[in-house]
């Protein structure tokens, strides 16, 4: 079975539309992340960009200037959320350095025992 990005890669699925909110995509964030109060918004925007980026470029390593840019919030903002998705486990982080950005892994299982404040779930999907 072929992956949403290898389906769009061979380009045999258009939109016909020039409405451009059409054309920009739609981004699926699971329930379980939008309904867990322990995650704050700013983290569920961060979770839902990460989502943004991966289906539409079959992998996720955004920067986090473009990250900020992107969420209309500033670095350090955005350094925060991504942060709090780390403890959550919903974000594992590898580190490459030498100015080159960093990994992300999105899960869409929390891993248990990671964060006291959070609440494991399994995502319906």
């Amino acid at each position: 079975m072929k992956t949403i990005g290898e389906v769009l890669k061979e380009k045999n699925l258009q939109l016909d539309t020039d409405n451009p909110v059409l054309k920009g995509g739609f981004t699926q964030v699971p329930n379980f992340i939008l309904k867990d109060p322990n995650i704050s918004v700013g983290a569920k925007v961060a979770y839902a960009m990460f989502l943004s980026y991966a289906w539409h470029n079959d992998s996720c390593f955004p920067g986090q200037d473009r990250l900020a840019e992107d969420m209309g919030m500033s670095r350090s903002r955005v350094t925060e959320f991504v942060g709090e998705l780390q403890r959550t486990g919903l974000v594992t982080i590898e580190r490459r350095g030498q100015g080159k950005t960093n990994i992300y892994t999105v899960h869409f299982q929390v891993k248990q025992g990671v964060d006291k404040t959070s609440r494991s779930r399994r995502a319906d999907i």
